[in-house]
């Protein structure tokens, strides 16, 4: 199993045994992270609710988001950095974009919504039922960033991430069929179902936009 640090453990586990995630206090007070074993960018932001992008901003990091196993990684803006002085001159368009409109959603699984998750951020998680062993799918196309199990609270996991501002996570899982950097289509498959808290069938299902989780309900169509 991959390691993942007692203070990320602290923060998640309230996703797998309560409806209330604990407060984020502990961990806004964290500013640095070496990196383990297995760890990806996406996953070291995930865990902390922030923006893979920025924290590559912070460290330097390149659009390849490659990081090493030792390496310290900085959690917050550097100290004394500035807003940029204004100029007459029109910059080049290096600016990021906006963030981009939604991925058309669908449902992970067949099964009903049997739970949610409120996080710290306001955003929500989905608790989806069904039988052992269900087809647990993409929600959208994208790409698999992180499959393994250093996220404790969260089981055995998938992120996809959809493009530079969506990425979903697919929790609980009994096994999974992908592998990381595979580029998957909008209903394939990305695992199969295994049990959540209590010892039920279930599947974790969040969306985050800019690494903040928001209500899959707002998203996914009408059943």
């Amino acid at each position: 199993m991959r390691r993942v640090g007692l203070l990320a453990l602290m923060l998640l586990a309230g996703c797998a045994s309560t409806p209330q995630v604990p407060s984020p206090t502990t961990a806004a007070a964290e500013t640095s992270y070496v990196v383990q074993t297995g760890d990806t960018l996406y996953s070291i932001a995930f865990r902390r609710g922030l923006d893979y992008r920025e924290v590559a901003r912070w460290n330097g990091i390149g659009s390849d988001y490659r990081i090493y196993i030792g390496q310290t990684l900085t959690l917050k803006p550097p100290a004394g950095a500035l807003p940029p002085v204004p100029t007459p001159v029109t910059p080049p368009a290096t600016t990021e974009p906006p963030p981009s409109a939604p991925p058309h959603w669908s449902w992970p699984t067949d099964g009903p919504v049997i739970g949610t998750v409120t996080q710290p951020t306001g955003g929500t998680g989905l608790r989806l039922g069904g039988a052992g062993s269900a087809e647990v799918r993409a929600a959208a196309a994208g790409r698999v960033v992180y499959v393994g199990s250093g996220l404790r609270a969260y089981g055995l996991l998938v992120i996809v991430k959809h493009d530079e501002s969506w990425l979903t996570a697919y929790g609980y899982n009994h096994d999974v069929v992908v592998h990381e950097g595979d580029t998957v289509h909008e209903g394939q498959i990305l695992a199969h179902m295994g049990e959540g808290p209590g010892a039920v069938p279930m599947l974790y299902f969040e969306i985050r936009r800019q690494g903040k989780p928001v209500d899959p309900l707002k998203y996914l169509p009408k059943r």
